[in-house]
């Protein structure tokens, strides 16, 4: 069986073409994701590539207790519906709880398990209880091969819809690295892989009160997971990075995006044979 997963009226996984991930970190306002994900629409529309917008209603493991979160699950869930409504896009967002697993299923395509919490069972179960495909990224602190372990809480409820998705590993202090020999082996799970260019090139704390990063690398990651195999790419994009609420370090400017998907785009028609 091919490791694939239907998103709205488009499938992820081997065989297909390539799927992005895009948007701002967070909800910011709801005129300022609406319009950006216009943006993002009309940029990967000009491709053939099957793109889900994110942004998160919740930033919950922020650096400080200061840092910008977000409008909060029921306003930014009703921004996110007005986005999937509006221009026609599957949804993604990021759930921290058990009950907002639950809630986030009835709106979003795609929920996601941050890593920091993808050992949580009931997190993991209620997800995997709802309607929606689940988006489980690989601890920083955890080997591919564990993977397996995560994927079988969310089997064991009998939901199938999984994506796994690797976002860099703890490497020292304040630095992460990315081994990419974890594609293929979370591949051979049976499901498809996802790489997270914008989050793999953090520095976690780096800057004291928040994360650092060293976004010039993004596109060489993104294009070096393409490379060994991924079947789809997550990378956080922002009309203005420098004034980005959360994430700023790492998130790529829009201006951006359009070169490095044509790029990728190539690459991925080549290794995938298509």
């Amino acid at each position: 069986m091919k490791r694939q997963v239907q998103v709205k009226d488009f499938v992820i996984g081997e065989g297909q073409p390539l799927a992005v991930m895009s948007g701002p970190c967070v909800i910011e306002s709801e005129e300022h994701t609406l319009n950006t994900a216009e943006l993002l629409k009309k940029i990967f529309s000009k491709h053939k590539v099957n793109y889900i917008f994110k942004s998160s209603y919740d930033k919950a493991n922020r650096s400080s207790v200061s840092s910008f979160r977000g409008p909060g699950l029921e306003e930014g869930l009703r921004i996110l519906e007005k986005v999937k409504k509006e221009l026609d896009l599957p949804i993604l967002t990021d759930v921290h709880t058990p009950a907002e697993a639950v809630v986030a299923g009835e709106v979003c395509d795609i929920i996601q398990i941050p890593a920091f919490l993808c050992r949580q069972t009931d997190l993991l179960i209620a997800a995997g209880k709802t309607k929606a495909v689940i988006n489980v990224k690989k601890g920083q602190f955890l080997a591919p091969w564990d993977m397996e372990n995560v994927i079988k809480k969310i089997l064991s409820v009998g939901n199938k819809k999984i994506i796994v998705t690797d976002r860099g590993t703890t490497f020292g202090y304040s630095n992460l690295v990315t081994d990419f020999r974890g594609i293929p082996i979370m591949q051979g799970f049976g499901f498809p892989v996802c790489f997270d260019a914008t989050h793999s090139v953090q520095l976690p704390g780096g800057l004291g009160d928040q994360s650092g990063g060293q976004k010039e690398f993004i596109p060489i990651l993104a294009k070096a997971a393409i490379a060994v195999g991924a079947d789809c790419l997550f990378i956080e994009t922002h009309p203005d990075p420098k004034n980005a609420k959360s994430d700023a370090a790492t998130v790529l400017d829009l201006k951006d995006l359009p070169g490095l998907l044509e790029e990728l785009i190539q690459l991925y028609k080549v290794v995938h044979k298509q």
